[in-house]
């Protein structure tokens, strides 16, 4: 048990629960606001749920997006943001604000192919790039065949997706294909909303999802999770190795393995292209940002009430839905740098 519990104890009127990275209380109502990231929505509202009953604790959140999370705890219009985008440390420090990660998962191609099945078509990182840069607009482009020997493609025109929002997804995707592809990283680069060279903009996983599904010859990008439950098939991926590789909990496991998070500055870990064995190459954390000085000190402590708990209890649920949980020396790195708990 780490030392600095007894602020958070005094201030939650309570002693601390066998196993806690930090103290918790027992049932005690409160509500708190969380705002951001889709990508990480599923985690939080089955989080919520489960809290609910055992810490009383109430979480609102709104999944609007990793730039409007950003911007609402900036604002301090949320008691939370969360955001897939790691806040650049100058940014933490000008707005004093607190950034540590929650879960892992993937982010994975999805397509809308006639004729092709989940896991069937093989496409490579400058493969991809070349898509949302134009310059392969067929699906049966020369490039697509050889990468998918004996697979029937048709001769359709590829409708690319992506987000229209500042989104995390979208930085978490655009670093991916910065770090793959030069022409990429010349004509685009990597941001939470960039300079589209073409395709249909979508809001939310679920809107990118959803235009998928209605557009024949359609592909985008979401966290697996969305992908998975709508039954939409996903697209493998060629790792650093130059083996593909099948988006799942193993393949995200692997990459999550091989992430340094000793030399992480504010826990932005780097997993995107990994070298790991059946590594999937586009996985992210995600990341929660809370005040170091919130207006309200019940709140604040409401907030990592609901974390603290969601960490000790949460990874079977995390699991479920096809994140990756932390490491515990993660988590409880996390709580000893916790605002206030030194």
């Amino acid at each position: 048990m780490l030392s600095c519990n007894r602020l958070l104890a005094a201030l939650l009127l309570t002693a601390a629960p066998v196993g806690s990275y930090l103290s918790t209380s027992h049932a005690v109502a409160a509500e708190i606001t969380g705002a951001g990231s889709s990508f990480a929505a599923p985690i939080y509202q089955a989080w919520g749920d489960k809290a609910k009953s055992s810490t009383g604790i109430s979480l609102n959140y709104q999944s609007v997006g990793s730039s409007a999370g950003q911007n609402l705890v900036t604002a301090g219009t949320v008691d939370f943001g969360a955001s897939d985008a790691p806040m650049a440390p100058e940014k933490l420090a000008s707005a004093s604000l607190y950034q540590f990660p929650t879960v892992m998962g993937g982010i994975v191609p999805i397509v809308n192919v006639p004729g092709i099945a989940s896991s069937q078509l093989k496409l490579s990182g400058p493969v991809l790039a070349e898509i949302y840069l134009g310059t392969i607009s067929n699906w049966n482009d020369p490039k697509i065949v050889a990468l998918n020997p004996g697979v029937s493609l048709p001769d359709l025109a590829i409708a690319p997706v992506h987000r229209a929002d500042g989104s995390g997804t979208s930085f978490v995707f655009t670093s991916y294909l910065t770090k793959v592809s030069p022409a990429w990283k010349d004509a685009v680069g990597a941001a939470t909303s960039v300079q589209w060279p073409g395709g249909a903009g979508a809001r939310g996983n679920d809107g990118v999802g959803a235009s998928v599904r209605a557009t024949e010859g359609g592909i985008g990008y979401v966290e697996y999770a969305y992908a998975r439950r709508n039954g939409i098939p996903t697209a493998l991926l060629q790792d650093k190795a130059g083996e593909f590789v099948t988006p799942d909990l193993a393949s995200f496991s692997a990459a999550a393995a091989a992430a340094d998070w000793d030399h992480a500055s504010h826990f932005a870990v780097d997993l995107l292209d990994g070298a790991g064995k059946g590594a999937w190459p586009i996985m992210s954390a995600t990341f929660v940002l809370v005040p170091t000085a919130p207006k309200d000190a019940a709140r604040g402590a409401a907030v990592w009430k609901f974390f603290d708990y969601s960490f000790r209890t949460g990874d079977a649920t995390a699991k479920s839905l096809d994140y990756v949980a932390l490491p515990e020396s993660v988590k409880m790195k996390v709580g000893a740098e916790y605002p206030g708990h030194k």
